[in-house]
């Protein structure tokens, strides 16, 4: 406690009412929640297990549940820390009878979701388009608690239509095969305490006091289960910036800050505005910025870090020499400060800037780290295990059980599928349990009706032993019986390749194993349904949050970089059309994209340098570029201008020099 500043102090203190901690940029703020959970179980005596914390990523829960447990040192046994969509799945599971869901429900992904679009619309691989955007009407809808037949009422167009009609049906479906998708983990449990004050009344006395991290990227849905669980007690902390909200396109709505002020009338506010970050000319840059924008509430950041160096803005020819630009500049400050590469971010609007810089950076032999790489979880062979074990711990699960069931070969063709899912249709029970159904005999060659029993009476005897015996040892029993292996040796490029995917199922089995004994820890009943379930969740909230620590210089979108700080940030694309997006510029959409300027430009710690092309290539044509509004936007006597008209070419001689000299030095040292 004594190092927190006076307002973070102030925040960490008062619980007499509902609290707002409106933090800037870099201010302290997971100081804050870890120190008030510590605060209340230390010094106000609530019990841990009433206490929940809840936030929007894994990363972020880890880190909060990590700095908690070391203040309270084994004190905090039942303390809730986890992201929105694990508490609700948590309501679900608690509450499964009152939902109509047996214990064993399937979490579909967003792949099982379109999969399941898909055969509904009865679309082929060329319509994924359509699929996605009738997907995401429906997690629309889903956030914004709109039914499937009020969405029906409402759809304008024949896009709506489709999407409202496929909603209703998708729906169904999904209760069908005794199943929730991402959206219902939030949706379910505001849906179910709506109904059932019973409910409601009960979660509200295991959640005394309940604090919400980066309250700003909320949606509505996520606004009422707060609203749900506090009701007129107001024991809440929600800490959030609206100057960072950047996440309207999937449903956040930083007018929740505001609606607090009606929903609590004695919320109280406290400003984190000191920076730990950055230096005082980036924070200047970044105030002067975001003042552009209405404010309900006004902060301004400031910082005892010093001055710093001017922020740089580097005008290039086009997107070849900006690209080019950049790797150089950052090979040039390796090579004479000696600055590790994985001290430099280039943040930029979309992923496809990134395609020339790689080339840049190849070139120049710069390491780099791109964020946004292929899902351990999106691999064929984790896809492939996964649908084994959702059969496993739920036979309704049609998408993965015609996954696997070729999987290695059986024998079994289509049309014994197609006959098997009429019969299912018609008896409405799962393909699963139509197999073990003596009726499937009258539709189905005796060969064909044993082949598929073959595989339900092998599964059968793995879900027993799960229950039994070892669950771990069962699944790797699984994996061995199928030979997938051998399966995985016929159908990959190389033996070196078929190794690297089975090390990546063996990976997933020890990542079972793990998270079953920590689920244990709380739950001793805890087994393989809810860890199978776990790690669906911890797949979806955490695709992007593998961590390499290695010397490589960071590329990642704007959007990725919240929440990471850097010593030495590029910005690039400072256009209009690039950032602000011209989407944005058509919809009226400036406040977002300048909100998206500003976590970019509080991401840098020491120096920020913006780059901007002159002529850019679409489509093949060369277009000229217009420098984006934002530059103006900034303290203009803070900017070091470059290729603008303002040559210094002994400044550029002097950089040469140095860097010749630099590498001169290197080759000397071999």
């Amino acid at each position: 406690m004594s190092k927190l500043n006076p307002r973070q102090n102030e925040a960490v203190k008062f619980i007499s009412g509902p609290l707002l901690v409106l933090a800037g940029a870099g201010s302290g703020k997971t100081s804050v929640i870890t120190q008030k959970i510590a605060y209340l179980v230390e010094k106000c005596g609530v019990e841990p297990k009433h206490i929940a914390a809840v936030t929007f990523t894994n990363k972020a829960s880890r880190e909060m549940k990590e700095r908690v447990g070391q203040i309270l040192q084994g004190k905090g046994k039942g303390l809730t820390v986890s992201t929105f969509h694990n508490l609700g799945m948590n309501i679900i599971r608690k509450e499964h009878k009152r939902l109509g869901l047996k214990s064993g429900f399937s979490l579909f992904d967003d792949q099982d979701s379109k999969a399941l679009l898909k055969d509904l619309m009865l679309h082929n691989d060329e319509d994924s388009d359509q699929v996605d955007s009738v997907r995401n009407m429906i997690s629309n809808w889903k956030n914004e608690m709109v039914s499937p037949e009020k969405a029906e009422a409402q759809a304008v167009g024949p896009q709506e239509i489709l999407a409202a009609r496929a909603y209703e049906s998708y729906n169904s479906y999904l209760s069908a095969y005794n199943a929730v998708d991402f959206d219902d983990l939030i949706q379910v449990p505001v849906k179910l305490f709506d109904e059932h004050p019973d409910v409601l009344e009960r979660w509200q006395n295991r959640i005394r006091y309940l604090l919400v991290d980066e309250y700003q990227d909320t949606n509505l849905c996520q606004y009422r289960m707060v609203r749900q669980l506090v009701g007129h007690r107001g024991a809440l902390t929600v800490v959030g910036d609206d100057d960072q909200s950047i996440y309207a396109w999937r449903g956040a709505r930083p007018e929740n800050l505001e609606q607090l002020q009606v929903d609590f009338p004695s919320l109280k506010v406290v400003k984190l505005e000191q920076n730990y970050r950055s230096t005082s000319r980036i924070l200047k840059a970044a105030n002067t910025l975001i003042a552009n924008n209405p404010h309900v509430f006004q902060k301004t950041l400031w910082s005892e870090m010093g001055p710093g160096d001017p922020i740089r803005v580097i005008h290039t020819r086009n997107e070849d020499a900006e690209c080019e630009r950049i790797a150089t500049e950052i090979l040039d400050q390796h090579l004479r400060k000696h600055t590790p590469f994985s001290d430099f971010a280039i943040l930029y609007r979309g992923n496809y800037q990134a395609r020339l810089l790689e080339i840049k950076l190849q070139a120049f032999q710069v390491p780099y780290k791109l964020s946004g790489g292929t899902s351990f979880f999106a691999r064929a062979e984790i896809k492939d295990l996964m649908c084994y074990l959702k059969v496993l711990v739920n036979r309704d699960n049609d998408n993965a059980f015609l996954r696997i069931i070729n999987l290695p070969r059986r024998e079994i063709g289509p049309s014994t599928l197609k006959k098997l899912g009429e019969y299912a249709s018609e008896r409405q029970v799962s393909l699963f349990d139509a197999c073990d159904e003596i009726g499937l005999e009258q539709v189905l060659p005796p060969a064909a009706v044993e082949k598929l029993r073959q595989f339900t009476r092998w599964l059968h005897e793995k879900y027993r032993q799960c229950y039994e015996s070892d669950p771990i040892q069962a699944i790797k029993d699984l994996v061995y019986d199928i030979d997938y292996e051998g399966w995985l040796r016929q159908n990959a490029s190389s033996d070196k390749v078929a190794e690297t995917r089975m090390n990546n199922v063996f990976f997933l089995i020890d990542s079972l194993k793990s998270t079953l004994e920590r689920l244990q820890e709380d739950d001793p009943e805890a087994g393989i349904e809810e860890t199978i379930a776990r790690i669906i969740l911890i797949d979806m909230l955490d695709r992007q949050e593998e961590e390499d620590d290695s010397n490589k210089v960071q590329l990642m979108t704007l959007h990725a970089s919240k929440g990471l700080e850097f010593p030495h940030v590029f910005l690039m694309g400072m256009e209009e059309e690039l950032l602000p997006h011209r989407n944005s510029i058509e919809n009226g959409d400036i406040e977002e994209e300048r909100r998206l300027a500003y976590v970019g430009v509080t991401r840098a710690k020491r120096t920020l340098t913006i780059t901007l092309a002159r002529q850019r290539k679409q489509f093949g044509e060369l277009l000229d570029c217009a420098p984006s509004r934002f530059l103006d936007e900034l303290p203009q006597e803070d900017l070091e201008i470059e290729g603008n008209g303002e040559k210094n070419p002994e400044v550029n001689k002097q950089r040469g020099r140095a860097t010749l000299n630099s590498l001169r030095n290197m080759f000397d040292d071999l």
